[in-house]
């Protein structure tokens, strides 16, 4: 049920203040386990007449906290960029999101001023969801038992949920949805996402290469630090038609003819010639082929392009679309 989002940069303005039903995380990804809270958070709202609303930070609290301290490799790789996470937000009910800054003045926040001050004055929280191990406030010395205390001086009903497991007992995660993307297992990463894994853009400019390689690409920049395995992947698209068109796409960095360190999706659809150029379009990795490689030269390059094709094809001809 799609609905059509606010988002806040901050808190709203007093007369923008709805009650609302609320949880607080950062749902990268938005996996079946934050989907199964915002379940509850729209049926909350919907049995008290409140607004269904998610509290998330930018940049991630451990990505603030990782540059802070000058361990950038501390920082969490990203399963999805912001367009794709409020996407799967609205998709899930969701009717607003704000959007905080993670900064010095949120991080040293007490937890008694989170909580009186941020979530029943700024954004008029009557009922709040999280999980059995928030923890919130400086130093992260604020847990459910406090939330609890506080809240219900508040006027706040406090409700938490167990872990989600999937069907063999395993927690599901953000963490464990990257593990399955850094090892390229984009079918684990979207069972646990309840969806196919993929990622959003406009269609860019690149160098033109593809087409002399007889093999033209649509570019697309992909959104920092990306979880995802750098590879060769069978594809799918979505927004240049009706239906999704298949394809194969390599994600990473071009080794054999860029040495910029830059990140980007080209994906070669199948018998097609189209101006995707400025289009918005999805493209979901249905399975990783192999890893991305340097070859010594253009003529060895193009063979393996036209091989990872080949492999993309039989794909389809077992799977479909």
């Amino acid at each position: 049920m799609k609905t059509i989002l606010s988002i806040f940069r901050q808190a709203p303005a007093p007369e923008q203040r709805l009650p609302c039903a609320l949880s607080i995380g950062n749902f990268d990804g938005v996996h079946r386990g934050h989907q199964a809270m915002i379940a509850q958070v729209c049926s909350a709202a919907q049995r008290l007449g409140l607004s269904p609303t998610i509290l998330t930070f930018a940049p991630h609290p451990r990505q603030y906290f990782a540059q802070l301290n000058h361990r950038p490799e501390l920082s969490p790789p990203q399963i999805t960029g912001l367009r794709d996470k409020l996407t799967a937000l609205a998709n899930s009910g969701i009717e607003r999101v704000v959007l905080a800054r993670f900064n010095r003045a949120m991080a040293e926040m007490s937890a008694s001023d989170f909580v009186t001050n941020w979530l029943a004055r700024e954004l008029n929280v009557r009922w709040l969801l999280v999980g059995e191990d928030f923890r919130f406030g400086r130093q992260r010395m604020g847990d459910v038992n406090l939330l609890r205390e506080l809240g219900g001086q508040c006027g706040i009903e406090v409700h938490t949920l167990k872990d989600v497991t999937d069907e063999h007992g395993h927690r599901i995660s953000s963490s464990e949805v990257r593990a399955a993307l850094a090892a390229g297992d984009v079918e684990r990463a979207g069972d646990l996402l309840g969806r196919p894994y993929g990622m959003t853009g406009h269609v860019i400019h690149g160098k033109k290469l593809g087409r002399t390689l007889a093999m033209p690409t649509m570019n697309m920049r992909v959104t920092p630090r990306c979880a995802a395995r750098s590879g060769i992947y069978v594809v799918r698209a979505h927004g240049l038609g009706l239906l999704p068109l298949p394809g194969v796409a390599s994600l990473g960095v071009r080794p054999t003819v860029e040495d910029d360190g830059r990140i980007l999706l080209e994906t070669h659809l199948f018998d097609l010639n189209i101006d995707a150029y400025g289009k918005l379009v999805r493209v979901e990795l249905l399975q990783h082929l192999r890893d991305e490689e340097k070859f010594p030269d253009l003529p060895t390059l193009t063979a393996a392009m036209h091989a990872d094709a080949q492999h993309a094809r039989a794909y389809f001809a077992l799977h479909g679309l």
